[in-house]
């Protein structure tokens, strides 16, 4: 994945709570065996109501969300990250996230941004009001900001999981971190042992 350090833009306000994997990417879309093309299901069964706020032209191009509370509750679906970050969103606010799906976020490198109740309808009423409002979401200084509006806050992000993101590794990254010493193992194992790279 690619490193994540700052990410800057406008924000869609989907001021709406418990929203669920099965919300976010429906079922009917994952039968794709790719990870690319999901944007288009994005709240696919929202979006055929004209007025929802992703098919509002002020809002395209917006590279952050703000949701309600409890966001990416349900099954544990990768699926519903791949959503969001193909349709081309690079951090979601929310005062409460489902643990399995901010996981998910942090391993694709979706910033998870979770604010305090007060801060999230801030921002939620701001970006509804002026939808050419800048957000920054700082990942190393774990802020986010919207100037204009006079809001700030903090959220909250471990160490392990802060480098995870600033240095873009995923699952593979973070075992590539230690190419050299498989290698150095794998060219003294035993011959009697199975050879992994045969297969």
């Amino acid at each position: 994945m690619e490193p994540v350090r700052i990410v800057t833009g406008r924000a869609v306000p989907l001021d709406r709570s418990d929203v669920d994997t099965d919300q976010i990417i429906p079922s009917d879309w994952l039968k794709r065996v790719e990870r690319t093309g999901f944007g288009a299901g994005l709240f696919a069964e929202w979006r055929d109501d004209r007025d929802f706020v992703l098919n509002r032209p002020e809002h395209a191009g917006a590279t952050i969300l703000v949701a309600g509370p409890n966001f990416g509750t349900g099954s544990s679906r990768e699926h519903a990250v791949w959503a969001l970050m193909d349709y081309g969103f690079r951090a979601v606010v929310s005062s409460r996230f489902a643990d399995i799906f901010r996981n998910n976020c942090t391993k694709q490198g979706l910033v998870p941004v979770q604010v305090d109740e007060a801060l999230d309808r801030a921002l939620l009423a701001a970006v509804a009001d002026d939808p050419t409002l800048e957000v920054t979401v700082d990942v190393a200084r774990g802020t986010i900001e919207a100037p204009a509006a006079g809001l700030s806050g903090t959220f909250p992000l471990d160490e392990f999981t802060r480098e995870r993101l600033l240095n873009g590794w995923d699952d593979i990254g973070l075992t590539l971190r230690h190419e050299d010493a498989i290698a150095a193992y794998e060219a003294n194992r035993p011959d009697w042992l199975p050879n992994a790279a045969a297969g």
